[in-house]
């Protein structure tokens, strides 16, 4: 019997879009008391529900504004649902931000320890295995310079070296592949594969359909917040796309 890795039950997310212009907190804090503040509500998902098992890839496609960066925030854990519940079984590696997780100051080895640790990874494991961190991302004449002069490129390798040095059971890939060259981009592909077939799964999004059809064997169509569709990658790429 397969394992449910991540469960998506009825997941509801409501933003609030606040009317007025607001300078402060203090202002903002004033007004909220005496009831001053009006706002609109914009509800980013709708009653999305579904079910990821072990070892599967499942791409979130839709277009801008459709909920998939939401969705994979909820599902990492930083944001929580309004309505509905995520739960998920094991270690969670999450690449949903290019820089998430990075200081700007810092070089790009003080960055290796300080993303690891926000991974939960014990600097003994950084410490051995620095070098294929800096071999898989190809920096290693850049390891010393503060990544704030990194191209996004650049932040890219990093943050996907990092992230997949130790294989996670969960791993949220959100456009991270859609920066660099594409001799990169296949070296992550790569690296991907070998995770799933350890059993790792994966929840990926990418606007790119041939990413997607290469990577994925399953996809769920977003629109408007809304789950539209829910089955096999080339039936939802074609109709998307």
């Amino acid at each position: 019997m397969s394992e449910t890795m991540v469960d998506v039950n009825d997941v509801s997310i409501m933003f609030r879009l606040y009317r007025e212009n607001v300078d402060n907190l203090k202002e903002f804090m004033i007004k909220k008391i005496k009831r001053q503040i009006s706002y609109d509500e914009f509800w980013a998902l709708s009653n999305v529900d579904f079910h990821v098992q072990r070892g599967e890839a499942v791409a979130l496609v839709g277009k801008n504004g459709s909920g998939k960066s939401t969705l994979l925030k909820t599902i990492a854990g930083v944001l929580k649902p309004t309505k509905g519940s995520v739960e998920i079984k094991g270690t969670v590696a999450p690449m949903i931000e290019l820089g998430a997780g990075f200081d700007m100051d810092l070089t790009a080895t003080e960055n290796v320890y300080l993303n690891g640790a926000i991974l939960g990874y014990p600097r003994e494991m950084l410490d051995e295995n620095m070098e294929k961190i800096i071999e898989f991302s190809e920096l290693r004449d850049f390891m010393d310079v503060p990544i704030k002069n990194f191209s996004s490129g650049m932040f890219a390798r990093l943050g996907f070296a990092v992230a997949t040095i130790y294989t996670p059971d969960i791993l949220i890939v959100d456009e991270i592949l859609s920066v660099g060259d594409w001799q990169f981009q296949e070296k992550c592909h790569r690296r991907i594969q070998e995770m799933l077939e350890q059993g790792t799964t994966l929840l990926f999004v990418s606007h790119s359909m041939d990413q997607v059809r290469q990577v994925c064997n399953r996809a769920i169509l977003l629109e408007h917040g809304h789950m539209i569709m829910d089955d096999d990658v080339e039936k939802v790429c074609s109709y998307f796309g």
